[in-house]
């Protein structure tokens, strides 16, 4: 997948597609909230196969139900598509 990053005009765009997500400096953000360790755990380690396929992997960290993400492409200094699909896979798994 092409790295390019994204010009303010496609982030805006993202980000009215998905409101949970916000754009901070250099990267999207977004908390979930799981009802438990278990299921916010699931869905880290279901993220994390998707992760190794794409080659792009999160900053993120979980406290018991509650996963904080952060998505940038170190490589390129912001925001690319890369982190966009990331997002949205992170979206599906979540609400799926």
């Amino acid at each position: 997948m092409e790295r390019h990053l994204l010009e303010a005009e496609e982030i805006d765009t993202f980000l009215k597609e998905q409101p949970e997500w916000c754009f901070s400096v250099d990267s999207l953000t977004r908390t979930y909230q799981f009802p438990d360790f278990v299921s916010a755990f699931a869905f880290m380690s279901a993220v994390a196969t998707h992760c190794d396929c794409l080659n792009h992997h999160p900053d993120w960290s979980n406290v018991y139900g509650v996963v904080k993400v952060c998505l940038t492409t170190h490589d390129r200094g912001g925001v690319t598509s890369l982190d966009t699909a990331l997002a949205q896979i992170m979206e599906d798994l979540a609400n799926g």
